[in-house]
């Protein structure tokens, strides 16, 4: 999830926890553990690959937050001396706070290695959108009425703050019910086509739970198509766009390339691209890859440049064709000839406005083209 939702529910946690005893910094409290997590954007693990997979893994396993909250909330009491609360108080507030960070973020589709040290297994339920105002927005609303009232009539803050929590997970089921509906209708239809059930990606769009993108793999290339919950009745079509797995073949020993399969769970694309693309030089966990203010470079360079071209693996859960956030430069093909290269990661490309406008009018009237110049391929029949 975004920053500012964690912010949010970690503050709500911390008012339900402490906000009688020692008011709006119970807030505070709570707002800075659940961004503890996070902080692994900062170490640097060597390559983009490992920048992207590494992230959401240790910070965010609930075993090791579980070890740190004891010692956290030791460190808050010695500062809160005048506390009116015991430390059994100050490691509920922690842990809560803590572990709904890895909790939230395993919503999303992205990957969350909560498991660690026992399991590496990235859960991932991805019936959220990384930013999703229904979900963020009864939080903050009963947060911030809470901490206004906490002062002159606890009580009353503290029913907002907890009609506020109880609302977000009211909404969080809300997402996995939608999620499931929308998948037993793709894997029923897919049954009659003779795709792989087990090949099935169901996902929501930008900002909503209303409209959700179907993505299902093939052998060599992947299908994509939308599905409205206001539209329920109406037939998933989907566009098909090509992939050419084969350029991985002399792959299979790469770091990189396993490491991009196991971590997207099978949903990626590779594609072959010109020499000269164009490649960022920071890496998946920087704020300027977020915000697309990079520094970029050439893929490939040398006096044979025009001869080669770059080989690029795009994990298809975060995005749509043809905008997507991760992509990975992971070899180089000369010929007949693919070697691996250390890995290079393209700059993220972010939705445009026009298109999540038409997200947006796609799910409330499920009549809106989506994306109209992107490249596609063929239209299979629909769901």
């Amino acid at each position: 999830m975004d920053s500012l939702t964690h912010i949010v529910v970690g503050a709500a946690v911390g008012t339900a926890v402490m906000g009688r005893r020692i008011g709006p910094r119970a807030a505070l409290w709570g707002a800075l553990c659940s961004t503890l997590p996070d902080l692994d954007v900062l170490v640097a693990h060597g390559d983009p690959v490992r920048d992207f997979t590494y992230h959401r893994a240790a910070s965010h396993s609930l075993f090791w937050l579980t070890l740190a909250a004891p010692v956290i909330a030791w460190l808050l009491s010695r500062v809160e001396r005048r506390a009116d609360a015991r430390l059994p108080r100050w490691i509920a507030l922690v842990w809560l706070a803590l572990i709904s960070h890895p909790l939230l973020d395993a919503f999303t589709v992205y990957g969350t290695q909560m498991l660690l040290p026992f399991s590496d297994y990235p859960v991932a339920l991805g019936s959220v959108f990384i930013i999703d105002p229904l979900y963020t927005g009864p939080l903050l609303i009963g947060t911030a009425v809470a901490l206004w009232l906490l002062r002159r009539e606890p009580a009353r803050a503290l029913r907002w703050n907890a009609a506020g929590l109880a609302l977000g997970t009211a909404y969080l089921a809300w997402t996995v019910v939608a999620q499931s509906h929308v998948e037993g209708i793709v894997n029923r239809a897919v049954a009659t086509t003779g795709w792989s059930r087990d090949r099935v990606l169901v996902t929501p769009t930008p900002f909503n739970s209303l409209l959700w993108r179907v993505v299902v793999m093939d052998d060599d290339g992947y299908r994509e198509g939308y599905h409205s919950l206001l539209r329920d009745d109406e037939p998933i079509v989907l566009a098909r766009h090509p992939s050419e797995p084969r350029l991985l073949d002399a792959l299979r020993d790469d770091w990189s390339v396993r490491r991009l399969e196991w971590f997207s769970k099978g949903f990626y694309a590779v594609s072959e691209a010109p020499a000269d693309l164009r490649v960022a030089k920071g890496s998946a966990s920087t704020l300027g890859q977020l915000l697309g203010l990079v520094e970029t470079a050439q893929a490939t360079a040398g006096p044979e440049q025009e001869r080669r071209s770059a080989v690029v693996m795009t994990d298809l859960r975060m995005g749509e064709t043809p905008w997507f956030a991760f992509s990975f430069v992971v070899a180089e093909r000369d010929g007949n000839r693919v070697s691996p290269v250390p890995a290079l990661q393209l700059p993220m490309k972010r939705l445009p406005p026009d298109v999540v406008e038409q997200l947006w009018r796609r799910g409330l009237d499920g009549a809106a083209e989506i994306g109209p110049s992107r490249p596609r391929t063929g239209t299979a029949p629909a769901l």
